[in-house]
């Protein structure tokens, strides 16, 4: 499975230089980010939730040790109940991301955020992506989405794209002592050319235009955010056994 091999590569010195950069910035916007419900979906081994102060916090996957155990396409979450969901390279690896937007779209409240985790197609490791075409090792052979397009698709949705940021400007080099090697161009790569980093963290937020927001009694919100009802839904497995 590629989410499975890709886990394996956030181990190797290129994964974990990606990952560094991923966290801390996924940090710095999370940490901004308020409500009672956040919801990361897959790679629940890396906690992208950890800046976040809401109070219920989970991770949600069909395998792994994750809290929720569920299909990403049909996420086992009430509608509007989520403040804030995060796709850590989900979209990259899924046959049918549209499907996973529309769930979150769903499962968000009004003015509730999602941050997506991905590789920058226009950047050296997205021409090394081409190189190696779909049957390369991990992670070139996930498809990546450019934020232009991550733009257009939240935009259909009704979400305002706003926080975000590019890093990791060093080519994707194998070796540790190389990668340290090139960490002079990272400062350089966030003035003179920051479209061109290697991933990137983008925040869109769920706008509901000509509606007027009237927040619940803390109490109220408190109960509902504890009483966030997994639907009923069968098993994985179950379903699986029924195709």
């Amino acid at each position: 499975m590629a989410v499975e091999s890709f886990a394996a590569w956030l181990e190797t010195p290129q994964g974990r230089y990606a990952l560094a950069w991923e966290q801390t910035k996924t940090d710095l916007l999370a940490a901004d980010i308020f409500g009672f419900n956040a919801v990361q979906i897959g790679f629940p081994q890396i906690d992208f939730l950890r800046a976040n102060r809401m109070p219920l916090r989970f991770t949600c996957c069909e395998e792994g040790p994750c809290t929720t155990r569920a299909d990403p396409h049909h996420l086992p979450f009430a509608t509007n109940s989520v403040d804030l969901v995060v796709l850590p390279h989900i979209l990259e690896f899924d046959a049918n991301p549209h499907q996973i937007l529309r769930e979150v779209d769903r499962v968000l409240v009004p003015e509730g955020s999602v941050l997506v985790i991905g590789f920058n197609p226009f950047s050296l490791w997205g021409l090394r992506r081409l190189f190696s075409g779909s049957r390369g090792e991990p992670p070139w052979q996930g498809r990546y989405l450019s934020v232009p397009r991550l733009r257009d698709w939240f935009a259909l949705l009704g979400f305002e794209t706003r926080g975000g940021a590019f890093g990791c400007y060093a080519p994707p080099l194998r070796q540790e002592k190389w990668l340290a090697r090139w960490h002079c161009i990272e400062a350089a790569g966030d003035r003179w050319w920051p479209y061109l980093g290697a991933v990137y963290v983008l925040q869109a937020i769920k706008r509901q235009h000509g509606l007027r927001l009237v927040t619940p009694k803390w109490k109220d919100r408190m109960a509902r955010a504890k009483a966030l009802a997994l639907l009923p839904q069968k098993p994985l497995t179950q379903k699986r056994e029924e195709k």
